[in-house]
């Protein structure tokens, strides 16, 4: 929601009023998240009627950094799940097999969008077969921090190939986060917090706990597993994401402004982003597994259920990886 204004419960739904007194109502029954992107009024109301109904929303600030979610009380409970949970975090051995697991799938993503736009006429076969060697170090790695630095090789080399990818005329030399000192590393950030938010959205539809993880550590202030899961969906979802906005000119650097603040998005792409990422969350494939047609966000879902089967010991997690 980007206008400002007051949102708040009307008998059985929402209803959003702006600052000019226009209304509009807002069915409760298809929403499973809300994001706020601008000046907001809410009341207990409105929170205890989105808990009601498994509303996660999340927040962001004038600058389009995350600054948090309203995560409703669990309606899923699972004691034996979350015991499972702290165990595999808890057990080193078991912690650092589904770290590997992460970066597996993770790093199987990268090398497949490499491979798609090698296969488009840009020359990528350098950094795939860099990537490739350090994939290959993954199973011999004996610590998280080891693994850790693994991804980040890969990762730095993948971001280096992205002035091949794009058909702009944004200068890209590496990731720089806190906070991001170019446009498409601003642009990075906001979308990968789009990937985070949406996975949050996903598992609070589980019986999993979103504090307890494998690949990052758990900390105070975030949900550190949906940094997990996202790994797996970001080069998939978010990075062609990106790579589609930039080559089709939908982002240029008219889309951002800059203040005595920082970098921001314009108002209007932001939009624009959100509107494309969800049309992508819509969009379907063919699932191997089940044989039938799923969402890219249902994809999400059914990542976080692989992984309670794991935790369970029904089968081993093995994360998405893109096969076409």
């Amino acid at each position: 929601m980007y206008s400002s204004g007051r949102l708040a419960r009307k008998d059985h739904t929402l209803q959003f009023v702006n600052y000019d007194g226009e209304k509009r109502d807002l069915p409760v029954e298809q929403i499973e998240d809300l994001y706020i992107m601008s000046e907001m009024d809410l009341n207990t109301k409105l929170l205890n009627f989105a808990a009601q109904n498994g509303i996660v929303i999340h927040f962001f600030n004038y600058y389009q950094f995350y600054t948090g979610s309203f995560y409703p009380r669990e309606q899923l409970l699972a004691g034996n799940l979350l015991v499972k949970q702290a165990e595999a975090y808890s057990d080193f051995e078991k912690r650092l097999d589904l770290a590997k697991r992460i970066i597996k799938a993770a790093s199987g993503n990268i090398y497949r969008n490499l491979r798609y736009y090698n296969g488009r006429g840009k020359d990528l076969e350098l950094p795939m077969k860099q990537i490739e060697h350090y994939r290959k170090k993954i199973d011999s790695q004996r610590g998280i921090q080891d693994l850790m630095g693994i991804e980040g090789n890969i990762r730095k080399i993948y971001y280096q190939s992205w002035n091949v990818i794009l058909d702009s005329d944004f200068e890209f030399e590496k990731r720089v986060k806190h906070p991001p000192d170019n446009q498409i590393n601003s642009l990075i950030s906001f979308v990968n917090s789009l990937i985070y938010t949406k996975v949050l959205t996903e598992i609070y539809h589980t019986q999993l706990n979103p504090t307890i993880s494998y690949l990052h550590e758990p900390g105070t202030r975030r949900f550190s597993l949906c940094l997990d899961l996202a790994e797996v969906f970001k080069p998939l979802i978010g990075d062609r994401l990106i790579f589609s906005l930039l080559n089709r000119r939908q982002i240029t650097k008219d889309s951002f402004l800059r203040d005595l603040e920082g970098l921001k998005l314009k108002k209007e792409a932001s939009q624009m982003i959100l509107a494309e990422l969800d049309s992508r969350l819509k969009k379907t494939i063919t699932h191997k597994e089940l044989g039938k047609s799923v969402s890219y966000q249902y994809l999400i879902r059914l990542e976080a259920y692989k992984l309670i089967k794991h935790l369970l010991g029904e089968k081993a997690y093995e994360g998405f990886e893109i096969w076409w």
